[in-house]
């Protein structure tokens, strides 16, 4: 398969890019200096995007199978400035970064409908669509650099609102900075700058 320039296979219990990456792909607010961390990378994507504009990418997943499928990607691409790691959100991760892109989980699923499997855990937010995404929002902070951002993708179904106000109150200057509908949403690219 290929997006833009970049050759990328899809894997078997991996989500696949979909408009919600390509949002995130085609909007990255990146410095050539910047330390990048990716959280819930997939395929590898856009990681391998990402690397192309900056300095390092840390790419993590809690699923097994996407870090192997995210490797081969890197490897396809001859992509040297990316590591990758298993990690549940920042579990594994140590350092500190100038940029945290995540496309969450985001979809409200019902208690009776929740899957355990690694697949699910791509997209399956809980019953709200927030389980992650709070949890993002209240790890985030101690991982950024100072002036660091955040480049995060939601679901309209999440509550867009819950998530400007909860990175206010940690500090961040917010905004919606891409929107894509999409049958019976909008998907929301969400930018937070630490003051």
């Amino acid at each position: 398969m290929k997006y833009a320039d970049i050759d990328y296979n899809e894997c078997d219990e991996v989500y696949p890019p979909a408009e919600d990456t390509f949002l995130l792909i085609d909007n990255l607010s990146i410095d050539a200096t910047d330390d990048v961390l990716e959280i819930g990378t997939g395929s590898g994507l856009v990681s391998i995007f990402a690397s192309l504009q900056c300095n390092t990418v840390t790419s993590t997943d809690i699923n097994p199978h996407a870090i192997e499928c995210a490797r081969n990607n890197v490897e396809l691409n001859n992509r040297t400035n990316i590591r990758i790691i298993e990690s549940d959100l920042f579990e594994n991760v140590t350092e500190k970064y100038d940029l945290i892109l995540f496309n969450t989980p985001y979809l409200p699923v019902s208690m009776e409908e929740h899957s355990d499997d690694n697949y699910s855990k791509a997209w399956d937010g809980g019953e709200s669509g927030r389980e992650v995404i709070d949890r993002f929002i209240d790890e985030a902070p101690i991982y950024l650099k100072k002036n660091g951002r955040i480049q995060i993708v939601q679901s309209s179904l999440s509550d867009n609102e819950k998530t400007l106000s909860e990175f206010e109150k940690k500090g961040f200057e917010v905004e919606i900075t891409a929107i894509e509908h999409v049958f019976f949403e909008d998907i929301t690219l969400i930018t937070a700058h630490k003051r």
